[in-house]
């Protein structure tokens, strides 16, 4: 391959570059994986209307996210774990998203803590994704250091009340419990990856959960951090614990996780400065509906009360303007940048989301409109629509 041009070009790089269990773990969702296709194949489902003989000379794809602007309406989502894809690899994506003028968020299981991703790319726009666990004092020390560290935006993820189960870790040992036979499986297919090995796995600094290094010392074990998860993310969460995050955040706050109108409304209802529309990318409740399709009645639901973001299954500038015809402010993308950060690190983040940029442009240019805030519900046809065009 001499030069990436697609989210698949950089996921086939990442596959060969990662042991099985890390490709498996970025790459899998649960169970047998249907909404993880699902959100996929739902941007399919809309088709757009090309228009012609438009002045599309200057095309502007800027706009604004949470009260800031932004060259694109895209974030790069949490993704835990993403230090274990390339050196330092948190602070490596953040730096591509701040040099590509978008929004970088931080997981609360990242391998680099809030103050080392700040220190690396102070010119980002950071925000922090946050779980409530049941330490509460623990909790409320991380927010403290995100907003001293000059994070200004919190993600709260509320579909996370038990992990999901993804068959794909279980095989690869994600979870523990490998046979001897197994074990020797895993460590041959290490060995089998030597550059990963030597420049994430060995080289630079320690591998620790840098948000979590006084609970969970080491990141080399992902069982250990598994044990860690089942004893500490609280399923007892509700709604009223929101009053305890605004009390311990000043900052905007975002709801991630959000599918169903009534769930939308209470996100306004606590004072949610956006929500986003969102299934963990097929991670958890396998068998819900792709966020995409979930979509329209969250914006109908929360008025214009707040912001609506998106995310699953986001792969390209299209991907991007169908979303945003369909009523979202804009999207978050997490398993694109996974793989490209993978494939090549920061360069290749950059690259990845200067071509989203440049699919938006174009996308935008064929269908002739020359800005974000002209794309409307009308700018799509359905594939019922598109039947009934083809019968008339």
């Amino acid at each position: 391959m001499l030069a990436p041009a697609s989210v698949d070009d950089y996921r086939l790089l990442a596959r060969r570059r990662l042991p099985r269990m890390l490709f498996d773990y970025l790459d899998g969702g649960a169970f047998s994986e249907s909404t993880q296709r699902a959100n996929r194949e739902a941007f399919g489902q809309w088709h757009f209307r090309q228009r012609v003989m438009q002045d599309v000379s200057a095309v502007d794809t800027s706009s604004t996210l949470l009260g800031q602007p932004v060259s694109l309406p895209l974030g790069l989502a949490p993704m835990g774990l993403a230090g274990m894809l390339a050196t330092r690899g948190e602070t490596q994506a953040a730096r591509a998203a701040g040099q590509s003028g978008i929004p970088f968020c931080l997981s609360t299981v990242s391998i680099c803590s809030v103050e080392e991703v700040a220190e690396a790319a102070p010119e980002t726009d950071r925000w922090f994704q946050l779980y409530v666990l049941k330490d509460r004092n623990f909790s409320a020390d991380l927010l403290r250091r995100a907003w001293q560290a000059g994070y200004r935006v919190l993600v709260f993820t509320v579909d996370l009340a038990r992990l999901g189960l993804r068959y794909r870790d279980v095989h690869n040992g994600m979870n523990g419990g490998l046979s001897a036979v197994g074990k020797l499986r895993k460590a041959a297919d290490l060995l089998g990856h030597p550059r990963w090995l030597s420049r994430v796995a060995l080289g630079g600094k320690p591998l620790t959960f840098g948000n979590l290094a006084s609970v969970v010392p080491s990141g080399r074990k992902p069982e250990d951090f598994k044990a860690w998860v089942e004893s500490q993310f609280d399923p007892s969460v509700t709604w009223k614990d929101l009053d305890w995050v605004r009390e311990n955040w000043p900052g905007k706050l975002v709801i991630k996780g959000v599918m169903e109108p009534e769930d939308a409304r209470s996100a306004v209802a606590v004072g949610a400065d956006a929500i986003v529309v969102s299934n963990h990318g097929g991670r958890q409740l396998d068998g819900a509906p792709a966020s995409l399709s979930a979509l329209p009645a969250m914006v109908d639901a929360v008025a214009g009360e707040c912001q609506v973001l998106v995310d699953g299954g986001v792969q390209t500038g299209q991907d991007l303007v169908r979303a945003l015809c369909l009523g979202a402010n804009g999207c978050l993308i997490g398993r694109p940048w996974g793989y490209a950060l993978a494939a090549g690190g920061q360069a290749a983040v950059e690259n990845l989301l200067t071509n989203i940029r440049y699919e938006t442009e174009l996308t935008l240019s064929l269908m002739g409109k020359t800005a974000l805030d002209q794309l409307s519900r009308s700018d799509l046809l359905s594939l019922d629509e598109l039947q009934a065009l083809s019968h008339a």
